[in-house]
């Protein structure tokens, strides 16, 4: 082990020792927090315009403060990109994240310097535990590649720099790393994706990769990448030094066959919870089911009941009042002035001594064309359970209603993406796996199969790279977008088919 590891694991055991603590104690964090915002807020615009001297605990809180989208905090956003102090946080943004939503067109989320720890410090806490549990800390020796957005930023014309989360953050990795951390800073730079993987390709094949990160089906791209430009047959050969992999945005599950084909071994996994709203929860443990919650960090949550989300007073919880096992809207409150807003997210509470949860999926990304309100969380275990089943390997995937068919019941259709050409009976099969999946995950779904308003789902295996040119098609190739595995229309279905 060297020096640096060495320090490496003794920091980690530290800092391991703080995270327990604060989430021993998670719903006295989380009431900390809402007193800090309070605090703070009290001191600006917004806090005036909604009374928060009047704000002592969570019940006037919830009085004070509506739950919010994007384009009700635009008034306020404006002024601040403005360069207004005071708007929604005591002074000015440092940033503002700029990010593509898929109702509100292009939106700027402010950064401050009170939020910037949270962003900056959770990945690091995430690595750190993972060292202090498994005592694993070589990676830290080898170079290290996380695959992002552009770091490099613009003005508004008030000043305040923005810019992609990825690549403001990018601006903040701690100098200890710069030494060990690749793409260089030109290849970063790169807009077009391909280009931009392939310049990582030429600049990563022959270096000592320890630790890669990055959305699985863009890692996956560039592992592609790497064999046909090395001639070998997996990332192991490549890189033998490579062990450990890092993401988030999305369920690997789906991808892990895939992933493990193309690396030649399996290699220890971290999860990351990051938005542009804050970064909300961390994988802290190899052993345990699910992401711990992020409750001392800047952040107040708040839970609605996804199935009340659209009502016209649905039920808010905090931390205090939450359950194991129900879905729900997650909504956020933090110091970089969102103000119970709701980041369209859904997620389920594996654990509450200590608060960890799983993503299930969008609170607007679901199909529910005939009342069965199937979310993502269920495609994707269906469709890992076909292919652990049939040994298949997915690339991507994508489900949308077909309400008039030309013949016949409604149904779902599955647009699939495979490595290779697929057989008429494993289609058979995998639709069989899947639909009686689907079944057992939902059972309004499988009413609708019973009582046939719907026939099963129906699969369409598309071409290869069939995704990644629609993603190029609407300006969303690489970087930290993703594409929906559920639609309630055809847009996504039409484009594929």
């Amino acid at each position: 082990m060297s020096i640096k590891s060495a320090a490496a694991v003794l920091f980690a055991k530290y800092v391991a020792r703080n995270i327990r603590r604060d989430a021993q104690h998670a719903v006295a964090s989380q009431d900390q927090v809402m007193q800090q915002l309070l605090r703070e807020g009290r001191k600006t615009v917004f806090g005036r315009d909604h009374h928060l001297h009047d704000v002592a605990h969570y019940d006037t809180w919830k009085q004070a403060l509506v739950v919010r989208d994007y384009e009700q905090l635009v008034p306020y956003i404006d002024r601040a990109k403005n360069g207004e102090h005071d708007v929604l946080w005591p002074g000015l943004p440092l940033y503002f994240c700029k990010t593509s939503g898929t109702t509100s067109g292009t939106k700027y989320i402010p950064l401050t310097r009170d939020s910037m720890p949270n962003h900056i410090g959770t990945a690091r806490n995430a690595l750190l535990s993972y060292i202090a549990e498994t005592g694993n800390a070589k990676f830290v020796d080898g170079k290290m590649i996380f695959l992002q957005g552009s770091p490099q930023l613009n003005a508004l014309p008030s000043g305040i720099p923005y810019g992609r989360l990825s690549g403001i953050v990018a601006n903040h990795v701690p100098s200890y790393l710069q030494k060990n951390r690749l793409p260089s800073f030109d290849t970063n730079c790169i807009e077009d994706w391909e280009e931009k993987v392939n310049r990582i390709a030429d600049e990563t094949l022959r270096e000592r990769m320890s630790l890669i990160s990055g959305i699985p089906n863009w890692v996956q791209m560039y592992f592609e990448v790497l064999l046909k430009k090395s001639g070998k047959q997996s990332i192991r050969e490549i890189f033998p030094d490579f062990d450990l992999f890092v993401y988030g945005g999305v369920n690997f599950e789906p991808y892990r066959q895939k992933f493990e084909q193309l690396i030649g071994k399996r290699v220890p996994i971290i999860e990351l919870y990051p938005a542009s709203e804050g970064f909300l929860a961390f994988q802290d443990s190899q052993e345990a089911d699910g992401l711990l919650l992020n409750v001392n960090s800047g952040i107040f949550f708040e839970f609605i009941p996804a199935d009340e989300y659209f009502n016209e007073q649905p039920t808010r919880l905090s931390l205090r009042d939450v359950r194991v096992g129900v879905n729900y809207a997650l909504v956020l409150s933090n110091n970089a002035g969102l103000w119970s807003y709701s980041i369209g997210d859904t997620v389920k509470f594996t654990s509450l001594e200590p608060p960890r949860i799983k993503v299930t999926g969008r609170i607007k990304h679901f199909t529910s064309a005939f009342g069965e309100h199937v979310i993502a969380e269920e495609v994707e275990g269906a469709m890992t359970e076909a292919c652990e089943q049939l040994g298949l390997t997915v690339t991507e995937f994508h489900v949308a209603p077909m309400v008039s068919p030309a013949q016949g019941l409604p149904y779902h259709e599955w647009f699939i993406e495979t490595d290779s050409q697929v057989s008429e009976s494993v289609h058979i099969r995998m639709r069989d796996v899947i639909d009686h999946a689907m079944q057992r995950r939902n059972i309004y779904y499988r009413d609708l199969i019973s009582g046939q308003v719907l026939q099963p789902a129906v699969l369409t295996f598309v071409r290869k790279g069939a995704f990644n040119d629609y993603m190029r098609s609407v300006g969303k190739l690489g970087g930290q977008n993703k594409v929906p595995r559920l639609a309630n229309d055809r847009t996504i279905a039409d484009a594929l088919g």
